[in-house]
């Protein structure tokens, strides 16, 4: 499987911060925003992963995450020269995704929860079909809602309707099979001018080859589109680092404990950010890691 990492848009909602630069590379807390959505593909094992932005922000990106080798990955880079909508992701990335299946993340969503591994890779092993992932909120309208039946099963999603039929609606974590590169290509744009994934993920329910996961209490899904959104996000992960003395989404961990790397370049990766908390953290991590061979 093939990820895509979507972080390209005008992120006009959170101007004037972001009318210099990428909101995905604000910080949420102590890490750029990026941290958060790749290291759920890197959880869900994925290792090849197409980062898509703003001409202008490919070369910070670039700079940031280089191309992956010091993580044991591989990272490449397109360019969407103008919104044209979430599913056009899947046609920048074409030639990315080959014959494979793949998996979209927005670049502006935050993830974390006990089991969030075990779903994403469970997810990560589909050959058939998609798997969506639905969330419980109070402002249902600001999203694409799942209508469910009685029995659970998705039959439709209908993007940021002025009525919603739940307050499930679907995050920003998306898997399918390789047919969504063809579907996304047929897709009539909206009115808007913009290939809706609501639109493709309506195609594969109306095939009944849809899978709606839906994350419970114990996770926490946050969207960091808006300052107040970004200040949440924020504070949550301020809050659990301080009271378990852990990182989340520290992708060096991350990279480690999957088994992309081994403790030599963990301790390598963080020499070079010792003068920081996070930092600190990875060289921990790796003093701990020589101590306990194959604590992976």
């Amino acid at each position: 499987m093939k990820g895509i990492i979507l972080a390209g848009g005008k992120n006009s909602r959170l101007y004037p911060a972001t009318m210099a630069v990428s909101k995905q590379l604000l910080p949420v807390y102590d890490k750029p925003m990026i941290y958060y959505p790749l290291s759920v593909l890197m959880l869900a094992g994925l290792r090849d992963i197409l980062l898509i932005s703003t001409p202008q922000d490919v070369p910070l990106f670039q700079r940031l995450l280089g191309d992956g080798s010091q993580l044991g990955m591989s990272f490449t880079y397109a360019v969407q020269h103008e919104p044209k909508g979430l599913a056009d992701a899947f046609l920048v990335g074409e030639d990315h995704i080959g014959s494979d299946t793949a998996c979209l993340v927005l670049g502006d969503n935050v993830f974390h929860g006990h089991g969030l591994q075990e779903l994403v890779l469970e997810a990560s092993a589909l050959q058939s079909g998609c798997t969506l992932f639905g969330y419980t909120v109070t402002n249902p309208q600001d999203y694409g809602v799942a209508e469910v039946d009685a029995g659970g099963r998705l039959i439709s999603v209908e993007e940021k309707p002025a009525k919603p039929k739940s307050s499930t609606v679907i995050t920003g974590l998306y898997f399918y099979d390789n047919d969504v590169v063809e579907i996304s290509r047929n897709v009539k744009p909206s009115a808007r001018g913009e290939i809706e994934i609501a639109d493709v993920n309506n195609h594969y329910i109306e095939r009944g080859a849809a899978q709606l996961v839906h994350l419970g209490r114990g996770m926490a899904w946050l969207d960091t589109g808006t300052p107040e959104g970004l200040l949440q996000a924020s504070e949550f992960v301020q809050v659990l680092e301080h009271r378990q003395g852990e990182q989340i989404a520290c992708i060096e961990e991350v990279a480690w404990r999957m088994g992309f790397i081994d403790i030599e370049q963990l301790a390598r990766l963080g020499e070079g950010m010792r003068s920081s908390a996070y930092g600190r953290h990875v060289l921990r991590l790796a003093d701990e890691g020589s101590q306990y061979p194959g604590r992976p």
